[in-house]
């Protein structure tokens, strides 16, 4: 994060600013059609309960480029699923799930299945 506010500091967009910390951030992936999808909602633990995640939330659904978006989706642990809940969406996906193939031990080791009566594994 330090290599990106020394990036910002040299543009001339950042001329005028006083240099400070981040203190949150959030992702939108979108194809600007049919889904957009909220990744990596963070804030600071000294700057938490401060209203800041709902604000990136609030600022993330008024983007303009979102407004015609059929389905704005979002990717959260458990204990923040209140939090997102108060913002409007819901935990109930209907039919969808998430899948993840990683080779990082701590986001879970792959679960192996046999394929169901009827399912090719091929």
């Amino acid at each position: 994060m330090d290599d990106l506010l020394v990036l910002y500091a040299g543009e001339w967009w950042t001329e005028d600013r006083t240099p400070a910390a981040v203190v949150g951030l959030a992702r939108v992936l979108t194809d600007q059609t049919y889904l957009a999808l909220i990744l990596d909602v963070i804030v600071a633990p000294a700057h938490r309960g401060r209203g800041l995640g709902r604000l990136l939330i609030e600022t993330i659904l008024a983007e303009p480029g979102l407004q015609a978006v059929r389905s704005i989706e979002l990717v959260c642990q458990p204990e923040s699923i209140p939090f997102y809940e108060r913002c409007g969406f819901s935990a109930s996906v209907g039919r969808s799930g998430l899948m993840r193939r990683t080779a990082d031990p701590r986001l879970g080791a792959p679960a192996a299945r046999e394929p169901a009566a009827g399912e090719s594994d091929d």
